[in-house]
């Protein structure tokens, strides 16, 4: 009882619920590793017994909580001593009237003439006091500090004893900003859009291409691209990982998408740089293709060796005084996060990317054998900097260039769930990463086996020690350039599934976050981006977790094929429109999952036959496959949205947009290899080398690639495109075809 009432009180769960009415306990030695990844030995009953009354005794001592979240109508309630001051820093400093008089109205003076329990004023500085009387608890004035404005400021008790304590105060609006009107987009993988220009993979020039025709031409108000984080680098004997999702670092974005002809300074080249320049282009030329003309697959690794000789060979030109303004201001801007981004670049480049194996102590970001790496790596470090500045203009120009075209959103940008655990942010964050532990999921219906993604978790106590700074830093780098922002597996800011290391996935357990801090750091910083929130919610969902998101103005994500009615005795129909949530973004496929050309002809089915992924007999499958394709279709039939028949396939493409452009959904998105009938998924999961995940340019429904110029071209797409404007709204501001 004493280790399950100290897993509680740490929110490890010790016991989950894989189905309704079956529950499953959590082994023993999985809550000790779980506990002692938080740092609490839970091994002996002793152990346990000494950290339940450090427990106590904290709860007991303590005036202020770790972290103080507040949001209008939620104030938290506060147990202090009579006669606590409470001091309020504000983050900017600057002085403002607060309190709220009886009527409710804001005190202009600093005074609150409500019931006679609070004591307070403005002090220099913008410091806000308050005193509590007559035992009065630390609810109204917390109400009160609604009055401040959105931000993460500072927040002081002292008790009459004289015991003081400090704690981040998060105030946070309400709810997430929404749409200002309904919009429909494209959903796209950057590297599989090529163009004449790119170096054998996409990039952020594509991607402004993309956005500035599609927004003028198509009236789209958004595209959504995968995540951009940066890659772990690859090595002679091991490959860069081309998974978007397991990033070395989500703070920063990867330069390997950079236009290198794009940077002004690739213009001034001369002599010998230019020879070797315009040599390097004709290898990007060729390396590009043979990924169009010749069906290779994307090598990340043969465009960043390209690249990276290129940007060597720019770096060399020094930057115009206005540049290089620019660039101090963007140092000074990002500040540790990026020198230390940078300096473990440096460092993998001379140590391999493995940084616990790293020598003279350099495993540790702040030891003193680091700090010396930090002034013999100097000019490296100042590489990766400049690498992560011109990567972040060109994200301002992709973005600039989509609200130039009149998109109402523009970009929408991807956060992965978790990070690498060799990776920069595992090294320099490894404070607030749970050591020794993996993220993943529980056994459930679809995988008895469970899932582990080998991507280390937040620490839900470190996040709120720091006021959860880190995962703030993290979100306000990723909105600045974009206007909207998908949350992969957005259930983790609720709960993770953690797996200790060398456990199987059966053998984890699940963590709880402090959903609250989680969402209102969120809002804030979506709130100070003017972004719309998205979140992946697909698979096992806690219950009232979907409803909570719902009430934080966070959109849901609804696939068509997943979008049934059940009822009672286990069968479902397809959802009709009108019965479709309103806040989502309604999409028919993903990246996930089969394309719409491959699921309505079964080619997905043979696809995972002749991988050895099916669960049950080739027959069994195409049969529950051709049923579930044909009430889909017949649903769209009756609704007179496949007029053509449901013998053509492209028709029937055409038909399940015309059906999600009937939902209510706030958000309608199109993923652009649908646009041309490609069957081939960008990934398939279950599989690693089997099949080339990531690593597949957009291709017509013969397979042959295309370039975005050819995309542009295509009388498919734009078929597809223009029944999807006659039903959907055009953004404001966009210009028409």
């Amino acid at each position: 009882m004493g280790r399950a009432r100290l897993a509680e009180l740490h929110g490890v769960a010790t016991s989950y619920d894989p189905a309704p009415g079956r529950t499953v306990q959590v082994p023993e030695d999985t809550v000790v590793a779980v506990l002692a990844a938080l740092g609490v030995d839970a091994s002996t009953p002793r152990s346990v017994r000494e950290a339940l009354d450090r427990h106590d005794a904290r709860r007991r001592d303590r005036l202020l909580p770790p972290c103080v979240v507040l949001r209008p109508g939620k104030a938290p309630r506060l147990s202090l001593p009579e006669g606590t001051a409470l001091r309020v820093c504000p983050e900017d400093g600057a002085p403002r009237p607060w309190g709220r008089a009886a009527d409710g109205s804001l005190s202009a003076d600093g005074t609150l003439a409500a019931d006679g329990t609070l004591t307070k004023g403005a002090r220099e500085g913008g410091a806000l006091d308050v005193a509590l009387t007559n035992g009065a608890t630390a609810d109204g004035p917390l109400t009160a500090l609604a009055a401040l404005p959105p931000g993460a400021h500072t927040l002081l008790a002292e008790a009459p004893d004289g015991r003081r304590a400090t704690a981040p105060l998060i105030v946070a609006p309400d709810r997430m900003p929404l749409c200002p009107v309904r919009s429909h987009g494209f959903l796209v993988q950057l590297y599989s859009l090529l163009s004449a220009r790119s170096w054998g993979m996409g990039d952020l020039g594509d991607l402004a291409d993309l956005a500035a025709w599609s927004g003028r031409a198509l009236g789209v108000g958004f595209v959504q691209i995968n995540p951009l984080h940066a890659a772990v680098p690859g090595t002679p004997a091991a490959p860069t990982d081309p998974s978007p999702y397991r990033p070395s670092s989500r703070r920063f974005p990867d330069p390997v998408h950079l236009r290198i002809e794009d940077v002004p300074e690739y213009a001034q080249l001369r002599g010998r740089a230019r020879e070797r320049a315009d040599q390097l282009l004709e290898a990007a030329a060729a390396l590009r293709n043979t990924v169009l003309r010749e069906g290779a697959l994307i090598d990340r690794d043969a465009v960043w060796a390209l690249k990276r000789e290129a940007l060597e060979l720019v770096r060399a030109v020094p930057l115009s005084p206005g540049r290089r303004a620019a660039y101090c201001d963007f140092l000074a801007e990002r500040g540790q996060a990026l020198e230390d981004h940078a300096l473990w670049c440096a460092l993998a480049e001379t140590h391999g990317p493995e940084w616990r194996a790293w020598p003279d102590g350099l495993a540790d970001p702040r030891s003193a054998g680091t700090a010396r790496a930090r002034a013999e790596h100097l000019d490296r470090t100042d590489f990766h900097c400049w690498l992560a500045w011109l990567t972040d203009t060109q994200l301002a120009a992709a973005q600039r260039a989509a609200r130039e075209a009149g998109m109402g959103i523009g970009l929408v940008h991807d956060l992965a769930v978790g990070v690498h655990p060799s990776g920069a942010d595992a090294w320099a964050l490894q404070d607030v990463f749970a050591s020794g532990m993996s993220i993943g999921a529980p056994p459930d219906a679809f995988n008895s086996r469970g899932q582990d993604w080998g991507l280390p978790p937040w620490r839900p106590d470190a996040l709120a020690a720091t006021g959860y700074a880190p995962y703030r830093d993290l979100l306000r780098g990723l909105l600045r350039h974009a206007g909207a922002l998908r949350i992969d597996h957005v259930m983790g800011l609720f709960r993770l599934w953690w797996v200790p290391e060398g456990r199987e996935p059966t053998e984890g357990c699940y963590v709880r976050y402090d959903a609250e801090a989680m969402l209102g750091a969120l809002a804030l910083e979506a709130h100070r981006a003017g972004a719309v929130v998205i979140g992946e919610d697909l698979g096992t969902v806690e219950p009232g977790v979907r409803e909570e998101l719902e009430r934080r103005g966070v959109l849901g994500t609804s696939v068509m094929w997943f979008e049934r009615n059940y009822d009672g005795a286990g069968a479902a129909r397809p959802l009709a429109p009108e019965e479709w949530r309103a806040d989502c973004l309604a999409t028919v496929t993903t990246h996930d999952l089969p394309s719409t050309a491959a699921r309505l002809t079964g080619d997905h089915v043979e696809l995972r036959h002749r991988l050895g992924l099916l669960s049950r007999p080739l027959a069994e499958e195409r049969a529950a496959d051709a049923v579930e394709v044909a009430e889909w279709l017949g649903l769209l039939g009756r609704l007179g949205l496949l007029p053509e028949g449901p013998g053509d396939e492209e028709a029937a493409v055409k038909a399940v947009h015309r059906f999600l452009l009937r939902t209510p959904a706030r958000m309608v998105g199109v993923w652009l290899p649908d646009a041309v009938g490609d069957r081939r998924p960008q990934n398939l999961p279950g599989t690693w080398d089997q099949y080339p995940n990531w690593r597949l340019p957009i291709a017509d429904a013969e397979g042959r690639p295309m370039s975005l110029e050819e995309l542009v071209a295509s009388p498919r797409l734009r078929a597809l495109m223009d029944e999807v404007a006659l039903l959907a709204p055009r953004p404001s501001g966009a210009p028409a075809s």
